[in-house]
């Protein structure tokens, strides 16, 4: 594996790139072939500082910016979003290892998010009435925070950074990007072309680090608002810091997603959806399917078909034609993903299809695990409440919806809930009483569009407002009541 001759990435402050007088640094590596693709270092607190103190600078002018103004900036960072669409996929794919249609979906789906935030004109309007009391009008209007931070994960590189970044400036923030450690590249590229639209200094930073930065940046008084996305341990740790501090907080944390198969669901599509949902992006991503409830009859439809569509996807690198699926992001996730799946065996769990040992010709270097199935006699138990964030399904029966349903809201986690049906009532019941935040109905994969929420209850999520659409302005603007009277004699004065 090469560790020399490779790029140390620099972060972006003050509308510049600066080298990070970190001493410390970390590999970047493909998790397919294991070549090192560049270094990160792991800015210091101090660093921290400094980034957020340019951005501070470059508030008031931003602010004082007009909105169809601070669109333009959006205008154009879409449109090089296009001409560099696929040169990002391919970067999403080398450094993450999602199959290059997966990267592709992605960076569409950032592409979403921009052309959402344009319409902030619309989107961040205040409200009034006249005439309250005699004489007396009142107005709600919107005014941006301040400085506001995002802290990204390693499973979309290019897509989360966008849930937040353009609603943020476009509302008229400046903003500080902490994009995950081990894919730092594909923000590097982001920031190339932010870099060259011509925005003030200071409204976007890029701050490349570990653990110090997330705490500097959580504690930094001048960050009025933390936007995160990760795990649910770590998800309530960020929300538990920075509200400490004062902070507006948003956190998507982890999740344990079902997929519900009635006995009259459609077999060919939902076997299709619901490999696509589990074993997508090797199953890293937060709206994966993780547990597959046939419902009685549907275990002898649904259930043989699901086995051998699991045995048969084919796994590789992401960059090959016809693979499927790709690796995951460490030898050490693929070593926790194992020993999990040993667990759920030596509780009782029948493991169907084993992805376990995988080896990939060419790739030996790889950290692959191929699809995986592993069968329960009930909902619930152990693994049932763990989120293993790999390519690994567990499978377990009932007899009816109404069992179905207790076994979701059972779950401590609530991001996405999925049926699969051709029943309306069926459907109407499991979306009206299933406590979850994103609700698929014949949908593998309900991720909701840049216009609507990125939801998610219980402990998927800590905090009020979401990501995307409307409730991005509400978390990235305060309210501000104005209550006015003139009265008529000070009218005469003039």
């Amino acid at each position: 594996m090469a560790t020399v001759d490779v790029e140390l990435l620099q972060n972006f402050v003050g509308g510049s790139w600066q080298s990070a007088r970190a001493q410390d640094s970390l590999e970047v590596n493909n998790p397919a072939t294991g070549e090192t693709l560049a270094r990160v270092p792991l800015s210091s607190a101090d660093e921290v500082g400094r980034a957020v103190a340019a951005a501070v600078r470059a508030w008031d002018g931003w602010r004082r910016t007009p909105p169809t103004e601070r669109i333009q900036y959006l205008f154009a960072f879409k449109q090089k979003l296009d001409e560099q669409f696929e040169d990002l996929a391919r970067t999403i794919t080398m450094e993450a290892g999602k199959t290059l249609t997966e990267a592709r979906g992605e960076v569409r789906r950032g592409i979403e998010n921009v052309e959402c935030a344009a319409g902030i004109p619309s989107l961040a309007m205040g409200y009034n009435l006249e005439d309250i009391a005699s004489g007396i009008d009142e107005m709600l209007i919107r005014q941006p925070l301040g400085v506001v931070a995002a802290i990204t994960p390693f499973n979309f590189p290019g897509m989360i950074p966008l849930w937040f970044l353009p609603y943020a400036i476009a509302c008229g923030n400046c903003f500080v990007l902490k994009p995950s450690e081990r894919v730092p590249v594909t923000s590097q590229k982001l920031f190339k072309i932010l870099a060259s639209l011509g925005l003030p200094p200071g409204v976007v930073t890029l701050v490349n680090g570990g653990r110090e930065a997330v705490d500097a940046i959580l504690d930094h008084p001048d960050v009025r608002a933390i936007s995160f996305v990760g795990s649910s341990p770590v998800a309530q740790y960020i929300y538990s810091r920075a509200a400490a501090s004062g902070k507006r907080v948003q956190c998507q944390g982890g999740a344990k997603n079902p997929v519900i198969v009635m006995p009259d669901a459609d077999v060919d599509m939902t076997v299709k959806l619901t490999m696509d949902s589990a074993f997508g992006c090797a199953g890293q991503r937060c709206l994966a399917a993780s547990v597959a409830v046939p419902v009685g009859e549907a275990r002898e439809t649904f259930t043989p078909r699901l086995l051998e569509a699991a045995a048969a996807r084919r796994v590789g690198y992401g960059l090959e034609a016809d693979v499927e699926m790709g690796p995951v992001i460490t030898s050490e996730s693929r070593q926790r993903i194992e020993g999990l799946v040993h667990r759920g065996e030596s509780s009782g769990g029948r493991v169907l299809v084993d992805g376990r040992r995988t080896t990939i010709p060419g790739f030996e270097n790889g950290h692959f695990v191929r699809p995986t199935v592993i069968e329960f006699e009930k909902p619930g138990g152990e693994l049932a409440q763990t989120e293993i964030f790999g390519p690994v399904l567990s499978l377990s029966h009932v007899n009816t919806l109404d069992e179905a349903i207790a076994a979701v809201n059972a779950s401590s986690f609530g991001n996405m809930a999925c049926i699969f049906t051709t029943s309306g009532a069926a459907a109407r019941k499991f979306r009206y009483e299933v406590r979850a935040g994103n609700i698929g109905v014949n949908i593998g994969v309900a991720a909701p569009m840049a216009f609507f929420p990125f939801s998610g209850w219980k402990g998927s999520f800590f905090g009020d407002l979401h990501a995307q659409g409307r409730d991005a302005i509400e978390f990235y603007m305060d309210k501000k009541v104005v209550v006015e009277r003139w009265p008529k004699e000070w009218s005469r004065q003039f």
